[in-house]
């Protein structure tokens, strides 16, 4: 079934460390007219009605992984504007933090989307320059590129906004 982008969606996402904290789990999506290398996309996926988008990023991750989020941090909401095969979409994006119990493989992980459709998840460098495959959504690049930091260990990272200072 399409999804009908005509009206605007409330999405929550995870940005999922890798345990050495040098990369952040990612779906790998098909190609598409705007991308046609593929794209990567953040874990994560809508706020259904009545439920917050805390709620909603517990249950994505538990419904496509199986897995739990440790350390669960809210770092701010960002909104996406986008095409997709020609079609505009709007998302306001509710994006958390935290480490996925049982993380997946270092290759070969896969999620299952609502749909039953299992599409591939990669590990994908913080440090991202030199990939041409886009991340998105494309606000949540700022986050991961200047804009946060890691604290903690490897058992522990976690992230975090940067202050104003910093």
């Amino acid at each position: 079934m399409p999804i009908d982008r005509s009206y605007i969606r409330v999405k929550a996402m995870l940005v999922a460390p890798s345990a050495d904290g040098s990369h952040h789990l990612v779906s790998s999506n098909a190609p598409t007219d705007e991308n046609p290398l593929g794209f990567h996309r953040l874990i994560g996926g809508s706020v259904e009605l009545g439920e917050t988008h805390r709620e909603a990023i517990i249950r994505e991750v538990d419904e496509e992984l199986g897995a739990r989020i440790l350390d669960l941090t809210h770092l701010g909401m960002i909104e996406n504007i986008f095409r997709f095969n020609g079609e505009l979409g709007h998302e306001l994006v509710a994006l958390y933090s935290g480490r996925l119990d049982p993380a997946p493989a270092e290759e070969g992980g896969t999620l299952t989307e609502s749909d039953g459709s299992v599409v591939p998840v990669v590990w994908r460098p913080f440090e991202d320059a030199d990939l041409d495959v886009p991340l998105y959504p494309a606000d949540a690049n700022s986050w991961l590129r200047g804009s946060i930091a890691w604290v903690g260990d490897e058992s522990s990272a976690q992230l975090t906004r940067r202050s104003e200072s910093a």
